[in-house]
């Protein structure tokens, strides 16, 4: 059994930001650094678990993404994946989902399970996996909380969350892709032997230069707008709490 977790490069979440002259990109405004997509680190564990369990199961990771983003795969690698797989693109910049699975579609048909984040942290679109589930014209799941493969390595049971903190149970014939929520599991530290291993085994680089497959366009980017302000309570717990009477009493709340 052959399986495939996509993966993304983002900015840390504390990076500061600011929006380009053009008023159509965030940028860094600072320092910046870069790190594996949390919800990705989820389904790289999901991979892993499922290779610990089955014998002859092979997990390779993959990402669309720039020079930098090699370095994604050298961690999933050294939380225990087989291999990586890195789709060079140039320029340095977020290709955007559909781009994104369109690159993953030439590679993800020759694996029985793919596997990928919810989402990601920095864009939160979920789009990535059921557009490169549509292209590869197999059966998907989103949202996963809980999984299990068949004996006869046929059939994956999945449980996804819906609304209501209900969950669905679902059975999917493979090959199939699956899109993984937090909490489905807890992600491994990389292992010494295993960050060894990554360092000296370079990923498998797939240059798809600059062609550019995007479907979707940001006409603009704009900050929050400030509709109301705060109001902070001074003095003592006791002043504190005689002011928040008050604040109540004149909106006839109390």
């Amino acid at each position: 059994m052959r399986v495939l977790v996509a993966v993304k490069q983002i900015m840390a979440p504390e990076t500061r930001l600011r929006i380009d002259e053009a008023g159509r990109r965030v940028v860094p405004a600072g320092p910046l650094t870069h790190w594996l997509n949390r919800f990705d680190e989820f389904a790289v564990e999901a991979a892993i678990r499922l290779k610990e369990s089955r014998p002859g199961v092979e997990v390779d990771v993959a990402t669309v993404g720039p020079e930098r983003a090699a370095k994604v795969l050298e961690r999933a690698v050294g939380m225990g994946a087989d291999r990586g797989r890195h789709l060079l693109i140039e320029p340095d910049r977020d290709p955007g989902p559909w781009a994104v699975a369109s690159h993953l579609a030439g590679l993800a048909g020759d694996y029985d399970l793919v596997i990928c984040g919810a989402m990601s942290e920095d864009e939160m679109n979920g789009q990535t996996g059921p557009m490169l589930a549509r292209l590869l014209g197999r059966p998907w799941a989103t949202c996963v909380m809980a999984l299990e493969v068949s004996i006869d390595g046929r059939v994956i049971a999945v449980e996804r969350e819906i609304e209501g903190g209900r969950r669905d149970r679902l059975e999917i014939d493979l090959p199939a892709l699956i899109t993984v929520q937090s909490g489905l599991n807890r992600p491994r530290y990389p292992s010494l032997s295993n960050v060894l291993r990554a360092k000296a085994q370079p990923p498998e680089v797939i240059s798809v230069g600059r062609r550019d497959v995007a479907r979707e366009e940001v006409v603009s980017v704009s900050l929050p707008v400030k509709t109301r302000a705060a109001l902070v309570l001074e003095g003592d717990t006791l002043a504190k709490a005689e002011r928040l009477r008050d604040i109540l009493k004149e909106k006839a709340l109390i």
